[in-house]
């Protein structure tokens, strides 16, 4: 709350000449004899507003339509150890210099501002601002701040669990977790990193310290996670969560289309299908969610419904990026430079007048999802975070089953959130390898087969077991030499028998073009010779557990885990197939993977070459292989 008298500040901003500054030299009153500056007139309604509800909170934090911005969020860096799909553009983002970005005394410089006007709440956000080295003393600084009542930060969980303990004891009242999936390959294909196992610790260390509700953001992108939600909700039956299902939204570079986004009205039938009690919470004021809660559960669920139910009207937040830019809007694209004038020795009061012309040109609401779509604005990463990945989520409405298909290995997923809370209340936590997905193709309808019993649905992989220990040295570079050809130039098979055993996955892909007849015919399963995605899919399999006796050279493995998926790629009339492999012994699992995506598009040729013969197979290719003495391989 300001200290000053409430009809000063009015007088003030009326009063005062208030420019546009979107990033020039400070705003200063003239001195006697100067020629004054041209007054921007502050808008009719704002000031019949104030004139007519004056009360103890700042005229400079309330905009034209009487909302009043307690709420401030401070990006504390651009920076993020994760590359989540809806944050970060395909491209990367070109991060600000680091002479550009706030210090930590501008940052409480800023901060103090804020809360001697009003705010009353502070979160910490980025990028991830527990990469931010001086995160702790930040909030103890700000802790002491009179009149601050909370404190918060939104993270992706992965540096949570090591400093928590440290951010509670400075003073942090409020934590927002970012988590996408509760399926651990899942999540390593949304950020493009290893860290699920971490992030569910950072959870567990949250309640374990107190912490409730504890927060846990979901972005719901259709085709990737939608399937995932009573998953989600089922955590709160006995965890003192608050999940929060966030609408997907569009920034710059996140390839936002309608088709992706999953409404609230949506995923709230699709909840009440399972849970029929489910009941609205009252609305708590300037709240961006819709709260709802099973009885008898512990925790809550919540919407945020950016997109096709906005809370535009009671907004009440307000913006700084880490490069010092004030933001009235998440969805705006005008920002005005704190950085620039408190660097020219801006006063308080010239700053205040800044803030306060900022918030009064503040919009009614934004401007609809389809035109945010089109506008330019920054890359999320660049705002704040909600969860951070390089590539778009795909444009799938739906990924379907037929009912009656019953082929042995083809599941539906079957849900582990019982398991899951079973874990969290014994302080165990899944543990399973992380397996590279990549969900591809787009178009209606959408025909897709997965050859495996999803691992999150084997209570074996939600058991902790014991691992071997890492290998003390690092990877091996790769070798210059034949390792199958021995030294008078004769195939040899390489011994393994010296190598320790370590944990291998490997993934393959291939594209099999069929043409526009051909494609139309998979698509609807109206091909003579039967099913092709399902034949293919299960020729896949057979291949990768007979590599060996296909591949010379190859050693037997026991493959612990197999998976095929076949999906359509309308774009293209293709089919890309995606093959993934899985053991543990002395020996890698890449020829079995790229075995098994052979075979399945040979496969698809085979079933659609009385159609066309004009079929290509294509790109055949390893995309992933993890374990083993020469490193790990990613291709970009």
């Amino acid at each position: 709350m300001a200290a000053q008298p409430v009809s000063r500040m009015l007088r003030r901003v009326l009063r005062s000449s208030v420019r546009s500054c979107s990033s020039g030299a400070p705003v200063t009153q003239p001195h006697p004899g100067e020629p004054s500056q041209p007054a921007v007139e502050v808008p009719s309604g704002r000031r019949r507003f104030l004139r007519e509800h004056a009360a103890p909170f700042s005229a400079f934090l309330t905009d034209g339509f009487g909302r009043r911005h307690s709420y401030l969020r401070i990006s504390l860096t651009e920076k993020c150890n994760l590359r989540c799909q809806y944050c970060m553009p395909e491209d990367g983002v070109p991060l600000t210099p680091k002479a550009d970005l706030l210090t930590t005394e501008e940052i409480l410089t800023l901060a103090r501002l804020f809360v001697k006007e009003g705010v009353d709440k502070i979160r910490l956000t980025g990028g991830e601002p527990l990469i931010r080295p001086d995160v702790v003393d930040i909030v103890a600084q700000l802790h002491q701040l009179e009149g601050l009542r909370t404190i918060g930060i939104t993270t992706n969980g992965i540096n949570l669990a090591r400093l928590l303990p440290q951010l509670q004891k400075a003073g942090l009242s409020a934590i927002n977790i970012s988590l996408d999936t509760l399926v651990p390959a899942k999540f390593e294909f949304i950020v493009r990193r290893k860290g699920f196992r971490k992030v569910m610790e950072g959870i567990h260390k949250a309640i374990e310290l107190g912490y409730s509700p504890v927060k846990v953001n979901c972005v719901v992108m259709r085709g990737l996670n939608e399937d995932e939600l009573p998953d989600f909700v089922a955590l709160t039956e006995g965890l003192p969560l608050d999940v929060r299902f966030i609408e997907y939204m569009p920034f710059d570079g996140n390839k936002w289309n309608f088709r992706k986004m999953v409404s609230y009205k949506e995923m709230l039938d699709t909840l009440r299908q399972q849970w029929p009690e489910l009941e609205k919470l009252p609305e708590e004021e300037s709240s961006t969610a819709k709260a709802f809660q099973i009885p008898g559960f512990r925790g809550r669920v919540s919407f945020i419904t950016s997109m096709s139910e906005h809370f535009c009207g009671t907004c009440n937040r307000l913006r700084i990026t880490a490069d010092g830019n004030l933001k009235v809007c998440l969805f705006g694209n005008s920002e005005v430079s704190l950085r620039d004038h408190l660097r020219a020795g801006a006063s308080e009061e010239e700053l205040l007048s800044v803030i306060g012309a900022a918030v009064g040109r503040k919009k009614r609401q934004h401007a609809g999802m389809f035109s945010i779509s089109q506008m330019k604005n920054r890359p999320m990463i660049l705002i704040e975070l909600f969860l951070m990945c390089q590539d778009s989520p795909p444009a799938i409405p739906s990924i379907s089953f037929r009912d009656s298909l019953h082929v042995q290995g083809l599941r539906h997923r079957v849900s582990f959130s019982s398991q899951m809370v079973t874990l969290w209340k014994g302080g165990r936590l899944p543990q399973m390898p992380l397996l590279a997905q990549r969900w591809l193709g787009s178009g209606l309808p959408q025909r897709h087969y997965g050859s495996h019993l999803d691992s999150d649905a084997n209570p074996k992989c939600l058991s902790p077991e014991p691992r071997a220990p890492a290998t003390p040295s690092g990877p091996l570079p790769t070798s210059d030499q034949l390792t199958h050809v021995d030294r008078k130039g004769q195939a040899a098979m390489v011994d393994v028998g010296g190598k320790p055993d370590t944990e291998r996955v490997a993934v393959a892909s291939a594209v099999v073009l069929l043409g526009p007849v051909a494609y139309k015919l998979v698509q609807e399963n109206q091909l003579k010779k039967g099913d092709a995605l399902v034949v293919a899919q299960l020729a896949g399999v057979q291949a990768a557990k007979l590599t060996s006796q296909l591949i010379p050279l190859c050693h037997h493995v026991a493959l612990s885990h197999v998976q095929v998926q076949l999906e359509l790629d309308s774009t293209r009339h293709a089919v890309v197939v995606r093959a993934s492999c899985q053991a543990r012994g002395p020996t890698g699992v890449e020829m079995e993977a790229l075995t098994s995506a052979a075979v399945a598009a040979l496969t698809l040729y085979d079933m659609c070459k009385a159609v066309s013969r004009d079929i290509v197979l294509a790109e055949i290719m390893l995309v992933s292989k993890t374990g083993g003495q020469r490193g790990d391989f990613h291709r970009t």
